[in-house]
């Protein structure tokens, strides 16, 4: 008995570093943002006091926000989409090469591989209305008139930002899509074959099946990872212009460091979690339906 407890306490000794790290970097920065969303505090100001929910009543009645959520919104759902199709069809490529498939794999996973700061100051530099190549280059070969403002027109630079999020992510979708359509049997698609079903419906009722619980969690990383994206938008846009790429969490980071109020941040920071926990429970329920269904 005392030799498992010793057993037990060595398991916990070796947890314990992991807990430590989870605790410092996870929960200790949600409990304080839910604290400071119930108070008036303000980075400039030492002291501050506890207002209730003045802040998330103030956050909710403000056009801005709104705007932003729906900005948020729509660069979620367009961004997920074109990731979805540009990843899933260039996995469907390359899952038919047979030849230099590694140097193909290599190319096309190099947006995913450079950091964001680096992505976002190359693309602001070609696009940029002065001196960037890619509007100048319209220009020289008779496409445009004048220059395009990618960055400084409203609607350009919406759709300019969702193309570069979806350059930037397709490739993460591809190698998981990829490895997930090395993973079905290749002789249930003889079998299919020899029983004269088209390659539409081998796809459907074959390789749809295997790798939907896949494609799934995909979603849902993919969701969270693009609703709460930052700094591809900031480095390029800044939310810009005037507010028509700005974001929830490009407007939290202006209320907490622009304004300095603290207390109404950690209010959009809340209410933003508690958003996506419920979009993730959605997609989760729906997983879970699948993996039912394949038992």
């Amino acid at each position: 008995m005392k030799h498992m407890k010793n057993r037990d306490l060595t398991r916990w000794l070796f947890v314990l570093p992991a807990i430590i790290v989870v605790c410092a970097l996870f929960l200790y920065p949600i409990c304080s943002s839910i604290f400071y969303s119930f108070t008036n505090k303000n980075l400039i100001r030492p002291t501050y006091s506890f207002v209730g929910f003045d802040n998330y009543v103030t956050i909710l009645t403000d056009e801005a926000f709104w705007s932003s959520f729906f900005n948020s919104l729509k660069w979620t759902v367009f961004s997920l989409v074109g990731q979805l199709l540009v990843g899933f069809t260039a996995a469907l490529a390359l899952n038919r090469v047979k030849h230099l498939k590694g140097v193909y794999k290599t190319l096309l996973i190099i947006p995913w591989a450079f950091p964001s700061i680096v992505i976002a100051f190359s693309w602001k530099w070609i696009l940029n209305g002065v001196y960037g190549i890619l509007p100048n280059l319209l220009v020289q070969l008779g496409i445009c008139d004048e220059i395009p403002q990618f960055l400084t027109e409203k609607t350009l630079a919406f759709v300019v930002l969702v193309l570069i999020n979806i350059w930037f992510g397709a490739p993460m979708i591809m190698v998981n899509v990829l490895s997930a359509l090395q993973t079905v049997p290749q002789d249930q698609y003889e079998a299919a074959e020899i029983d004269g079903a088209k390659k539409w419906q081998s796809f459907l009722y074959i390789t749809v099946p295997h790798i939907k619980i896949v494609m799934g969690l995909l979603v849902v990383l993919r969701t969270v990872w693009i609703f709460n994206n930052f700094d591809i938008i900031y480095l390029i846009t800044g939310g810009g212009p005037a507010g028509s790429t700005e974001t929830v969490p490009v407007y939290a980071y202006n209320m907490g460091w622009g304004t300095k109020l603290l207390g109404q941040s950690s209010a959009v920071t809340v209410l933003l979690f508690i958003f996506m926990m419920v979009i993730c429970i959605g997609y989760f329920a729906v997983i879970g339906r699948w993996e039912k269904e394949d038992k």
